[in-house]
Parts: structure tokens; C-alpha cells; sequence
């Protein structure tokens, strides 16, 4: 009589939040929840429904070993003993999702890691899911939802102005048509098919461009890039009125469509935005800091003074951790290459030697830059070969031999890192320069509003077409560092900061700190001495 009361107990809770469970997973869930009282069971309960709730499921068909990891989960979450403060995630290891149009929805994708050098099948989807990424973004937007349209100027039943909504239409419907479109607002990629002729491309078709009379709003178009074009079609042209970035949106919106389920990555199967441990630790750690340095040209021996003056500031207080990005010596050697830059590394181990405090409270991160060995220059490039660190590790054995981009999680921190010339590659791919705005702020929306480190034509920052997932930033994280040869800055847009610590030895030395309790950057010099 007790196992048919608690088997309606459990069917009842589960079916209450639209779950169905399998005859196996209840008769688990029946011998876990039976040494308890009635009061734990129906508190057990709740939770383990809460958090399926909050995952990314393909069917309400609950299976014995989903509920297995949402019990694990669960007693996970109220002991937090599991949860990594500090996390350096590689790009081969990038969760990767699939958006279903059908059913408005994102899945991961599980099973063995793709290769790195795909076919291309794989080139055809990378641009097809950036596409569909940014599609069902824009579409829900209040401009853009499917609502009875209203002209500007009338009023709510409050008496406040509306705001003029917009209806997308797919290439599809332009090339179906030989009438005339006054008002057409398309979202595709912008490309040449012919030399020196835009198109617009979506997977419906492509339509030709008149850009001769268009107006460019916010951010940096560059070809293969995603774009709202607005305009009037006539004669199978599509005449742009204007030209914009489609909209973004903040962290916290895009992870509705996700649930709890981990996007970013690392050990952890679910988002750690939530962890009161975690947040504990990340404001009671007050002085707690993330150094950013780029361009660290080992073989120069004015950056050796230089980093060893920061090392002997930062013995007092030491940082979180200490980020290198290269590249790592400031130019080629040939064949060389690789020999030279393990005994670089070999003196730099030997000068992080000399602190002990900081090899015992800081971790050291190291990033390849575009001219580092030994992979070529397509992203994402994997860390440095053991033949190159050895030595260092043998004297800093808690370095972290990171890909290029690299992501971190610091308690609910997350923090994309990529060293490429990504600001001086968009700003000579862009097809209209702005005329007013700074570059940042236009490079910042840019990547965000494209939810991609790299919106730039395969020829010129190449990309492996099945690792594309690894340079998505949906959902946005905290913080975006890119660092690049281009002047520093940092800005921020969306509740997401960007930020270029610049090049060490050009910019006289400079470098960015990070502060994740305050989510604050700060400006650095190391000053000449007298």
C-alpha cells in the first residue's frame, strides 16, 4: 500500500510540471525517495522537477538516467563542494548547440568532438547556424514580433506613443514577387557574388544590393557579416535605404532559451550563474584581480625588466591569475622558431621562479598569438606543444597552456580571450568606415550584435569550419578580451564589457587588470625608474 501511495506521489509531481516518467526511472526514483519521510519526499520532489524543468529537453519522456543526474546535480548544488572557482576552458571543448526552427529551440549536440578539418558540408552549416543564431534572436525582438503592425505616432491604451514595428521577410519573398516592395526589411549575410556587386543571402536565395543611396548605422559591415537591410525592392534589386547590425540582447534573456544547462563550458553540467558559494566567494574577494598582458616578446630584454617590476608589485597581493597572450617573441627565427622560444620560456620560468607567493596564489595563463608555433593561422589554434613549455612547467607547475581563443569561468565570471588582430582586420573589411563614434564602440557592437569574435570572410580570419562554435558568444559572457595591436580600450554594450589591453611593448608598457568582484577594468603601467 506505501509503494503504490509514494508511485502516485511521484507520477502526480512529475506530471503536474508536464513530465512523464519511464517505469525504470520511477522505480529508481521510488527506492531513492523511500527511506524518507512525507515531507522530504514531496521537498526531494520539487527540486528534482525544478531542475529538469530548467534543462534543454528534447522530450517530456524523463528517462532513469536523467533523473540519476538531476539527483546528483541537485545534492551538488546544496553542498557546492564540486564547483571550481577557477576554470580554463579550450575551444575544442566549447559546448556546441543546434537551433531547431520547427520547434523554437536550442538541443546540444553530444557525442564525439567533431574534427577539426571538416567538409564542406561543415563550411555550408557554419554560415547556416550563424544565420539561424541571429534569426531567432532578431524575429523575437519588440521591433520585429509578430504583432499587428502600428504606424508611428499612434498611441497605446495608455496614451504612450508606439513603437514602429517591423516585419522581416525572407530573400524568398522578394524573388517571388515582379511587383513592387516600398517598405522591405531582410536579414541575411552581406557578400560579394561578383566582384564589386553586394548581395544579400539568406538560405532561401540571394538578392542583388543598391547601396549607392544607403545610410550605416552603428557598428562595422563587413562581407560575410549578418545585416538588416532596409529599403524598397524594384527590378530584382533590393534599393538599401539603411544599413544596421541586427539587435542584440543581454546574457540574461538569451539564457530563457537554454534553461540551467552549461553553454559556456567546463566540468560543470549546469550554468554556474547561479551558485550562491560561488558569488560568496566573488564578492568577498574584494582585492581579488585577472591581469591581462599581450604581445609579451620574451626575447626583448627591456620586457623581461619589465615583467619582472610587475611580478616584484604584484608579490605583496597576489592576482587571481596572470594572462599571457602572445605573441612571444617579436619576430620570426626560421626553423629556428620553436627552439628559440622554449628557452624564452625557459627564462621566463626561471624569473617566475624568484616569486613564490605568486606560484602558490596566482595561476599563470598563457595564450599563442597569430606568429607563435606550432599551428597554423586558423582559429581556433591549439596550445603550445609540450616541447616548447617543458622547461617552464618544470619551474611553474601550475601554468596553463591555453588555445587561442580560450574561455575562463571565475566563480559566476565568464570571460572570453582571444588574441588576434580582430579590431585591424574589421576596420580594413569594412565596407562604409563610420564617420562619427569611436572604433571600440563600433568594433564592441559589432561582435555582440553578430553573437561572433570573427565576422569576417574565411579568407580573411580563417576559421575551422566544424570549431566555429568555439568563436560564438550567445550567451554573452561578463567580459570580452581581445587583444590586438590596435590602441587599448575597453567599452561595454548589452551588460557585457570589451576590452584591448594592447600591445605591452608598443603601448609603453601598459596592461589591463580586471576586477570580477566589482566587474571593473583598470588602466596599468609599469613606469620607467629613474
Amino acid at each position: 500500500m506505501a509503494d503504490v501511495k509514494l508511485r502516485r506521489l511521484v507520477s502526480s509531481a512529475f506530471k503536474l510540471s508536464g513530465f512523464s516518467l519511464r517505469s525504470d526511472a520511477s522505480s529508481f526514483l521510488m527506492v531513492q525517495l523511500e527511506p524518507l519521510s512525507d515531507e522530504e519526499r514531496k521537498e526531494w520532489l520539487d527540486r528534482l522537477t525544478d531542475h529538469i524543468q530548467r534543462q534543454s529537453l528534447t522530450s517530456p519522456s524523463i528517462e532513469k538516467d536523467q533523473i540519476e543526474r538531476a539527483i546528483e546535480e541537485c545534492c551538488r548544488s546544496g553542498t557546492d563542494e564540486s564547483e571550481p572557482v577557477m576554470t580554463v576552458i579550450s575551444a575544442f571543448d566549447v559546448p556546441r548547440f543546434h537551433y531547431h526552427v520547427d520547434r523554437k529551440k536550442f538541443s546540444m549536440i553530444t557525442g564525439q568532438r567533431p574534427e577539426v578539418l571538416g567538409s564542406a558540408v561543415d563550411k555550408a552549416r557554419l554560415f547556416k547556424n550563424r544565420y539561424q543564431l541571429i534569426q531567432q534572436r532578431t524575429s523575437r525582438h519588440h521591433l520585429f514580433a509578430p504583432s499587428v503592425t502600428e504606424s508611428l505616432g499612434d498611441v497605446d491604451e495608455n496614451g504612450e506613443p508606439r513603437v514602429k514595428k517591423f516585419k522581416l521577410s525572407p530573400v524568398e519573398k522578394l524573388l517571388c514577387t515582379s511587383s513592387y516592395i516600398p517598405d522591405a526589411v531582410v536579414l541575411g549575410m552581406l557578400t560579394q557574388l561578383k566582384e564589386g556587386k553586394f548581395y544579400l543571402e539568406d538560405p532561401t536565395g540571394a538578392i542583388q544590393l543598391d547601396l549607392s543611396k544607403a545610410s550605416y548605422h552603428v557598428g562595422l559591415h563587413t562581407d560575410n557579416s549578418i545585416i538588416l537591410a532596409e529599403g524598397y525592392y524594384e527590378d530584382r534589386i533590393l534599393h538599401v535605404n539603411g544599413i544596421g547590425q541586427p539587435p542584440a540582447e543581454t546574457s540574461k534573456t538569451s539564457r530563457a532559451y537554454f534553461g540551467n544547462v552549461n553553454t559556456f563550458g567546463g566540468p560543470s553540467e549546469t550554468c554556474l550563474k547561479n551558485s550562491a558559494k560561488l558569488l560568496n566567494i566573488e564578492k568577498s574577494n574584494e582585492d581579488g584581480m585577472i591581469v591581462f598582458i599581450a604581445d609579451v616578446w620574451l626575447d626583448r630584454l627591456k620586457v623581461m625588466e619589465k615583467l619582472r617590476s610587475m611580478f616584484e608589485g604584484f608579490q605583496s597581493f597576489p592576482p587571481i591569475a596572470f594572462v599571457l597572450m602572445g605573441d612571444f617573441l617579436s619576430g620570426q627565427f626560421g626553423a629556428a622558431h620553436c627552439t628559440e622560444l622554449r628557452s624564452r620560456f625557459k627564462s621566463l620560468g626561471e624569473l617566475i621562479q624568484q616569486f613564490p607567493l605568486l606560484i602558490e596564489k596566482s595561476q599563470f595563463i598563457f595564450v599563442p598569438g597569430p606568429c607563435d608555433p606550432a599551428g597554423p593561422k586558423i582559429l581556433p589554434r591549439p596550445a603550445f606543444p609540450n616541447f616548447v613549455t617543458e622547461e617552464l612547467m618544470k619551474r611553474v607547475p601550475n601554468a596553463i597552456m591555453a588555445t587561442n581563443p580560450c574561455r575562463l569561468q571565475y566563480c559566476t565570471q565568464e570571460i572570453v580571450v582571444v588574441r588576434e588582430d580582430l579590431v585591424t582586420k574589421m576596420c580594413r573589411n569594412n565596407i562604409h568606415f563610420p564617420t562619427e563614434g569611436e572604433i571600440p564602440d563600433h568594433f564592441a557592437r559589432t561582435i555582440i550584435s553578430q553573437a561572433h569574435l570573427a565576422p569576417l570572410p574565411l579568407s580573411v580570419c580563417p576559421v575551422y569550419w566544424p570549431m566555429d562554435a568555439a568563436l560564438r558568444l550567445y550567451p554573452l559572457p561578463d567580459l570580452i578580451v581581445t587583444a590586438d595591436k590596435f590602441n587599448s580600450f575597453h567599452t561595454s554594450h548589452m551588460d557585457c564589457q570589451v576590452m584591448n589591453p594592447g600591445s605591452f611593448p608598443r603601448s609603453e608598457f601598459s596592461f589591463k587588470v580586471y576586477v570580477p568582484s566589482t566587474k571593473t577594468i583598470e588602466d596599468s603601467q609599469i613606469p620607467d625608474e629613474d
